[in-house]
């Protein structure tokens, strides 16, 4: 009986869940629909110049993509390893402590994390090459963020291989490099993709601690050093005085975070499902 009652409850908020979504898109897509009609392809330009009514979002979808892709690129591999390192290298007495930290990195702020880049980070980067606050200084903030989650989520994965596997690998005498190589990772690859997609997703959505540390100029990102705007970062900045079509823009760009995030979900999803059904 309790067990039919947490179904229809999970059941329950997941639709809950679902309905909230859909909400959203639903009145994303009602109120910028007529408007991304109108624009078409103009919201692709490079200029962004609300007042003329010029609204091209193609500096600020780049500056989000390089700033999400550069911090995966430096959160991704270091997860792995130290995930790897972790459950076949470590000390046993180090591992539960380590895990521990970093869950407690993954519960902090990202307003804190904005702050320590905004305080250390970006006037150590100013001093190797003004100004600072830039692309480099977002996508390392960002992947310190996202750090904690890829080594849990790793870790994760990493304790659904089959210990007879592992077993196996002893006994045609593979070193522990050659079981990680030729056993673990081959098996649990599927797994770790979906967990990072997940946190690349993240990464793109964050608002705050890039809003701090970017410098928010709206260029095309030409050099890791110098300033960019994300596109959340410009709806947190001009919410609160935009009006008529420049409001409605800002809504525009919110759907399209929407619809990237969704599509990552789902191949995160699709992703997730290959390694159940190969495990």
């Amino acid at each position: 009986m309790a067990d039919r009652w947490l179904h229809r409850l999970l059941w329950l908020s997941a639709m809950l869940a679902a309905l909230v979504l859909g909400g959203i898109v639903v009145l994303l897509i009602g109120r910028t629909a007529p408007f991304i009609a109108q624009q078409g392809m103009e919201l692709l330009a490079r200029q962004w110049y609300p007042g003329d009514g010029e609204f091209g979002m193609a500096a600020m979808i780049a500056g989000s993509l390089a700033v999400a892709v550069l911090a995966l690129v430096l959160a991704a591999p270091l997860a792995v390893a130290l995930a790897a390192w972790l459950r076949y290298f470590a000390p046993g007495w180090l591992r539960r402590p380590a895990l521990a930290l970093f869950a407690l990195m993954a519960g902090i702020p990202s307003v804190v994390y904005g702050l320590w880049g905004l305080l250390v980070l970006v006037p150590w980067i100013n001093g190797w090459v003004p100004p600072g606050a830039s692309w480099l200084a977002g996508s390392l903030v960002l992947a310190l963020m996202i750090l904690p989650l890829a080594l849990l989520v790793t870790d994760a994965a990493l304790a659904q291989v089959p210990p007879d596997w592992l077993h196996a690998g002893a006994a045609l005498a593979l070193s522990r490099v050659g079981m990680l190589r030729r056993v673990v990772l081959p098996h649990t690859a599927p797994a770790i993709a979906s967990g990072v997609v997940l946190q690349f997703g993240r990464a793109l959505g964050e608002t705050m601690a890039v809003l701090m540390v970017c410098g928010n100029v709206v260029q095309w990102p030409g050099s890791v050093f110098e300033p960019v705007r994300t596109l959340t970062a410009n709806i947190a900045l001009e919410m609160s005085y935009a009006a008529g079509d420049h409001r409605i823009a800002l809504f525009a760009s919110g759907l399209l975070l929407m619809l990237v995030t969704m599509a990552l979900l789902a191949l995160s999803w699709r992703l997730g499902r290959r390694h159940h059904g190969t495990a």
